[in-house]
């Protein structure tokens, strides 16, 4: 069985690949891509893949974009950093995933799936559908002995630092999360808010300016009132996907 891999960062790639090469003879990756731009013109040039292990995100839009601009007719298995919850939206949608960290044990079923038939090719609409089942529309957060609902639309950013993530609101408030940006990414609506690098995501009402720095990245000036807690530069392998979310 031949196999494309979808997926931006590089150490979780290899770490597909690995797997693939000591534990499943056969599986044969033919194709990996790490945006939806690369990932389009790989499927339009090559023949169908057996499977596609795709990655929500990646660098340039989420991977569901795939499906509104070339026809899939592969079984997808979805790598995903969900919480229970929001799997049951794969499961509904008889779309496999495997939770980030990929175990040795999930990709087992999940390719067993696949060889023995039982996997189904999701359709566009299916796939697209993932998202607004589990997408947030606020925020429980506890601080001792109280809940404190913070909802999305008043959010302003969120980042990681020191392996802690932030969000912070536009009137300045900081709170401790417990999910992880590659978590929190996938549950937001990609039409308000943009992962600029891999430490930050910004909600596009917070943006005032966008200035070019050195070495192709940008610089976000964030409109008055907004906290400034960590860097907003787009790193350089976000700034089309950012700039064509800017623009559209």
């Amino acid at each position: 069985m031949k196999a494309l891999i979808l997926e931006d960062e590089l150490r979780a790639r290899e770490h597909m690949k690995k797997l693939i090469e000591e534990h499943f003879p056969s599986l044969e990756v033919v194709g990996s891509a790490g945006s939806v731009t690369e990932a389009v013109q790989w499927l339009m040039s090559n023949p169908d893949p057996d499977v596609i292990f795709m990655d929500v995100e990646l660098s340039d839009g989420l991977s569901f974009d795939i499906f509104t601009k070339v026809e899939i007719n592969s079984p997808v298995i979805v790598t995903t950093a969900y919480d229970q919850y929001a799997v049951q939206a794969f499961e509904v949608n008889a779309v496999d995933y495997l939770l980030k960290p990929i175990e040795l044990k999930d990709m087992q079923r999940a390719v067993a799936r696949i060889a023995s038939g039982e996997a189904k090719v999701p359709s566009g609409e299916a796939v697209r559908n993932l998202l607004d089942q589990a997408r947030k529309e606020k925020f429980l957060i506890k601080l001792n002995d109280r809940i404190v609902p913070v909802r999305v639309s008043d959010i302003a950013y969120f980042y990681s630092e020191d392996k802690n993530t932030y969000m912070v609101t536009e009137a300045g408030t900081t709170y401790v999360l417990d999910d992880s940006l590659d978590a929190l990414v996938e549950t937001l609506d990609p039409e308000s808010f943009f992962r600029i690098s891999r430490s930050c995501i910004i909600a596009e009402k917070s943006i005032d300016s966008v200035s070019k720095l050195m070495g192709g990245r940008l610089r976000i000036s964030p409109k008055p009132g907004i906290v400034s807690a960590t860097d907003f530069t787009v790193s350089r392998a976000r700034v089309d996907g950012f700039m064509k979310w800017l623009e559209r």
